[in-house]
């Protein structure tokens, strides 16, 4: 008889054959044969604790790399877990395939061993799925997952393989001629790029414009076009401002930067060039009194329905880096600038310097025990010290990622991740594991709420294991926002001598954490000692949790969304 190959052996052939090079899991009853046989064919395989923290790794990883991020899962709740990656990246619009095994196709509807409808669970989050039905149709399936995950506006997809499926075989002549066949009809949508009238018209606006701003996310980042970016605001002399997760794509201290100025720049600005960001809540849906109620849009987005809900002054359907390519072409035929000495200009820098020397005064206080500003400060003046290439700061928590937005500097582009579009919690070494594998060149330093923390903590020991050059360092003040916040007349009721529904354990020890899997660990409480575990931590380039121990009371309840809690 002819060699066979069963069902796992054939779809770890489709990734490799496909271009996938990694792969992000946790393995168990159906799919422990299909990581093994991944690694086998030289995929790398980063086992997690848990699919939560899997997932947002595989998210992250697809808006680093600009390829799928791949999570496989186990069946019925495994599925259900990796559902917080698949939405993620669904949200944030990044590419990510979720991979799933489920239960035996006879014994469907009779409550089989974590029998799940996967494919309608999966159907909120994910832009295109499908159930492998037979062995054949394998390559076909994980063809049709991959690409749809890049083409157009990126998001997730999801693969179903059923356990029957997986254990089918078939010949290796026959898998080959199946491969062949699907590599030889996977078609690449081109760029989009909207037409030359339309970018005519654009330029026209921003060179008539008084007080242009040009504005760019994460969709710019995703695009690579940094470079592009740089050439337009250096051209035109037109102030600009990221989001968060924009901050590098031009250096956040370049002196056109806005971010400082913000509530001057955009509550003053007439034409605004947005660029790979919605109007959405972190931009106040562009609506006044945030903006002026006359200001003009220009929506750069990759998404035509983007633009339909927005509906800006214009709107540029079309990859971020080509369309900033056609508006720098056309500005290079007939330029403006606007120069320091424009009233505008002049204004925002004005602003930003009083802004950044209020900020710069409050953060040279060492201030001991720590409030927020302190050992920020420190952590801002070690990373910048690395050099090039910059660390990636993943960052999140309520007052840790907001006091980090505005205080540590990105000098390079994708090097900043955070909580992103959804706010979401728990992304923290999910997203540190990505991007140490998706860079392994550049460290990856954490800067950590220790509620942020708490959400996927335990993967600090695949951090060892793997041995990734992540700093983790915590920001301990004893809970979310801060131990306990409630005044006397709220402490009441049957339960009132249970620790606030904020607190934690005091004075919590999680620099032993990962010491128990071999990693090193420090507890800092002074800006001596943190110098010292930064500057050990980074020359070593080995897992570390950092526990900085804050005063309680230092932040504010749900950071700077009050408003909101």
């Amino acid at each position: 008889m002819a060699d066979c190959l069963d069902g796992n052996v054939l779809a770890a052939k489709s990734f490799a054959r496909f271009g996938v090079t990694h792969m992000f899991g946790v393995v168990g009853i159906p799919v422990t044969g299909l990581a093994n046989r991944a690694v086998q064919l030289g995929i790398r395989f980063i086992a997690f604790h848990n699919e939560q923290s899997a997932g947002y790794a595989a998210s992250a990883y697809g808006y680093l790399t600009g390829r799928p991020g791949l999570l496989l899962t186990v069946s019925g709740p495994g599925c259900v877990h990796g559902l917080a990656g698949l939405s993620n990246a669904m949200i944030n619009t990044w590419p990510m395939v979720m991979i799933s095994g489920s239960s035996d196709q006879k014994d469907s509807g009779r409550g089989d061993f974590q029998e799940l409808d996967q494919i309608e669970a999966v159907k909120p989050f994910s832009k295109f799925s499908v159930k492998a039905i037979d062995i054949k149709e394998i390559p076909d399936c994980v063809a049709r997952v991959l690409d749809p995950a890049v083409s157009g506006r990126p998001g997730g997809c999801y693969l179903d393989l059923p356990t029957d499926v997986l254990h089918q075989t078939i010949t290796e002549s026959e898998a080959e001629k199946l491969l062949t066949e699907v590599e030889k009809g996977r078609v690449f949508e081109a760029t989009k790029a909207p037409p030359s009238s339309e970018i005519e018209k654009a330029v026209s606006v921003l060179r008539k414009a008084e007080r242009p701003l040009i504005v760019f996310g994460k969709g710019a980042a995703y695009a690579r076009a940094e470079g592009e970016l740089k050439k337009l605001v250096e051209r035109t002399g037109i102030p600009f401002l990221p989001t968060p997760m924009g901050k590098g794509l031009v250096n956040d201290d370049h002196e056109l930067a806005a971010s400082a100025a913000r509530s001057l720049a955009i509550g003053k600005c007439d034409v605004a060039l947005v660029v790979g960001a919605r109007l959405n809540w972190l931009l106040h849906f562009g609506e006044s009194p945030k903006w002026d109620k006359d200001v003009k849009f220009i929506l750069v987005d990759v998404s035509e329905e983007e633009i339909k809900l927005r509906k800006p002054h214009l709107g540029l359907v079309g990859d971020a880096k080509k369309v900033l390519e056609m508006i720098n072409k056309e500005i290079k035929d007939d330029p403006f600038c606007l120069g320091k000495s424009h009233p505008w200009v002049e204004a925002i820098s004005k602003k930003v310097k009083d802004n950044v020397s209020k900020m710069e005064a409050q953060l040279a206080k060492d201030v001991v025990p720590f409030n927020f500003l302190t050992p920020m400060r420190i952590i801002r003046d070690a990373i910048l010290g690395v050099g090039s290439p910059a660390p990636v700061v993943v960052s999140e928590g309520a007052n840790t990622m907001d006091v980090g937005r505005s205080v540590l500097v990105q000098t390079e582009p994708r090097t900043r991740l955070d909580a992103g579009t959804w706010g979401t919690m728990g992304v923290g070494l999910g997203y540190c594991i990505a991007a140490a594998v998706a860079n392994p060149e550049r460290l990856v330093v954490a800067v950590e709420g220790d509620s942020g923390f708490g959400f996927s903590a335990m993967e600090v020991e695949t951090l060892v294991r793997y041995k990734l050059p992540v700093v983790v360092i915590v920001f301990n003040n004893g809970g979310v926002y801060g131990g306990d916040r409630r005044s006397p007349e709220e402490v009441s009721g049957p339960f009132k001598d249970d620790p606030a529904p904020t607190s934690f354990v005091p004075g919590a020890a999680y620099h032993t954490l990962i010491e128990a899997f071999g990693g090193k660990g420090y507890l800092v409480g002074t800006p001596d000692e943190l110098k010292s575990a930064l500057s050990e931590s980074f020359s070593a380039r080995k897992p570390v949790v950092i526990n900085v121990i804050i005063d309680p009371f230092a932040g504010a309840e749900s950071g700077r969304m009050q408003h909101k809690n």
